[in-house]
């Protein structure tokens, strides 16, 4: 994480990711305890799992073995014409076999305790000629008919006279059903499902036939099934599960066992408490504590104080954070600190409010005095006007005395005017005007003013003000005062170019634009370039002459 966005990042989230590394290891600790604890127990269920499969098998080989013994007891007294009645007691007495039949030497029923199914060819089944060949016993599942209803195995021995000659079969039809574990059998791992295959895989006796996976005689095929074996694979409903299997008899029938696959995930899932409540809270407890504290005892805090900071940032100094008292020490100084702060930048704003005022006043009373003192000047110079005889010289003092008043009307409009630096253009021509224009004359003249209301400041105002009273000198003495006529003034301002425009109607046929410069052009030009500007003079179509005068703002000159 950079500098900037770890700068943006709240408080509560470094809160919360300085917990969570500090609780790291505590938690990591607990995963791999948590994980070897499900390996170890995932070892041990597979163990006794398999052990559960070799003790299954080994109670159904013990069977068989007490099926064998009791053949071999009933044998000599399975003969006679109570043979049938004999064998029905002992079927009776003894659970767990569907049938005992005798057979004789070429594989007819001599007789049995129930009925048995005729078999043309069994004196030629493989069972029964290995008997015949001197086995003492056999044990099948191919039986080559069907012996009883459900799945069964035919436990078989050989039957002699007193020389030792074959004279027939003995043969126990036993339920596989009674051969297979109870799944309620405690040896039996939890949540078991038991099964009897043959070595195709054929299930030929089950508690839950979806339990079972379809591809078992592959499994039987590709491994040792001398002793039990384990592999996990999903089943028939697609849950992963664990699988054992034991052979039952010989490498023809298997007992096999079927467990759900107690793996990590499923280890957390019947251990719920200890390998995830329990950690999850020992991790969440700390973390949302710490975010409690955080946004109750200081995020709620910093907006508080954020929210007092944005009123000051308005100029209401007057707020006070007062509901910081219920906060922590440290936000309680802190909000005192910005009180303090407050009162301090209120009480220097007062100050400066009453500085500024002084000073306007002084300065107004400064431009109030030095209005009055060019008026005092400008009476003077009327006076001497009068006593002047010469018509030029007159004429001369008259223009100074404009000239003063311009800059007298200029004092007057800053110290009457709400702003000291600036005043509206338009309102000073109009008064400016009039001032200039006034006075005796022998033609009447009409004035059309269109000037933008726009603010100017000072130091652009007076020469401003001092080229338009040497330009309506200018068309007063050419024109106006000898012809009369309309004296138009505009002012605008367009694409930070401000223009002004003083034009006369002039008197037909009068040329004026190609004469001399005299004073008051030269007055002009120097006036000009003092706002950066350029003049121009304008030959009317009508007669008069048009002086232009371009300059910059002020905003285009900083820029």
């Amino acid at each position: 994480m950079g500098r900037g966005r770890w700068a943006d990042t709240p408080i509560r989230v470094r809160l919360g990711l300085a917990l969570i590394v500090a609780l790291a290891p505590v938690l990591i600790i607990g995963a791999i305890q948590s994980t070897l604890a499900a390996r170890r127990d995932t070892r041990v269920h597979q163990t006794e799992l398999a052990s559960a499969a070799e003790r299954s098998a080994a109670t159904a080989r013990a069977r068989l073995a007490a099926a064998e013994i009791l053949l071999q007891t009933i044998t000599p007294e399975s003969v006679g014409y109570q043979c049938a009645s004999r064998l029905a007691e002992i079927k009776n007495r003894i659970p767990g076999y569907d049938n005992l039949i005798r057979f004789d030497a070429s594989g007819r029923v001599a007789c049995a305790a129930a009925g048995a199914p005729a078999d043309p060819a069994r004196g030629a089944r493989p069972w029964f000629l290995a008997l015949a060949g001197g086995r003492p016993m056999t044990v099948t599942s191919q039986g080559g008919v069907a012996y009883a209803d459900q799945p069964a195995l035919l436990a078989s021995v050989r039957a002699e006279d007193a020389s030792g000659r074959f004279e027939g079969v003995l043969t126990a039809v036993i339920d596989l059903a009674s051969l297979r574990p109870q799944t309620v059998d405690r040896s039996l791992p939890e949540l078991s499902e038991v099964a009897i295959t043959d070595r195709f895989g054929h299930l030929l006796s089950t508690t839950r036939a979806d339990a079972f996976a379809t591809d078992i005689g592959a499994r039987l095929a590709g491994r040792g099934r001398a002793g039990p074996t384990l592999w996990f694979e999903p089943d028939r409903a697609r849950r992963e599960r664990v699988f054992s299997s034991a052979p039952l008899l010989n490498q023809e029938v298997y007992v096999v066992l079927s467990a759900p696959f107690r793996g990590v995930v499923s280890w957390a899932v019947f251990n719920p408490f200890s390998a995830i409540v329990l950690p999850a809270l020992a991790f969440l407890a700390p973390l949302l504590a710490v975010s409690f504290v955080a946004e109750r005892g200081v995020v709620r805090w910093i907006v508080y104080l954020r929210r007092i900071a944005a009123i000051y940032a308005r100029g209401r100094f007057s707020v006070r954070p007062t509901r910081a008292v219920e906060a922590p020490p440290e936000i309680r100084q802190l909000a005192e600190s910005m009180d303090s702060m407050a009162r301090t930048i209120a009480q220097r704003d007062a100050d400066l409010r009453r500085t500024v005022a002084q000073k306007d006043d002084l300065l107004r009373e400064t431009h109030h005095r030095v209005k009055n003192n060019l008026q005092v000047i400008s009476s003077l110079l009327n006076m001497q006007e009068r006593a002047l005889a010469d018509p030029l010289a007159r004429v001369a003092m008259f223009e100074t005395r404009q000239r003063v008043g311009a800059m007298a009307l200029i004092y007057r409009a800053l110290y009457q005017g709400p702003d000291l630096k600036q005043v509206d253009l338009r309102d000073f021509l109009d008064e400016l005007i009039a001032l200039t224009v006034a006075g005796e004359r022998a033609a009447p003249i009409r004035t059309e003013i269109d000037a933008d209301h726009i603010d100017i400041d000072a130091d652009r105002l007076a020469p401003l003000a001092l080229f338009t009273v040497e330009a309506i000198s200018n068309a007063r003495k050419h024109c106006l005062d000898v012809a009369g006529g309309v004296l138009s003034v505009g002012f605008h301002v367009a694409d930070e170019m401000a223009e002004l425009t003083i034009a006369d109607s002039g008197v037909p046929g009068a040329v004026r634009i190609k004469a001399k410069d005299g004073v008051g052009r030269t007055l002009m030009s120097a006036f000009a370039r003092q706002l950066r500007g350029e003049v121009r003079y304008i030959a009317n179509k009508g007669g008069g002459l048009t002086t232009r005068l371009t300059f910059p703002t002020s905003d285009a000159e900083n820029g």
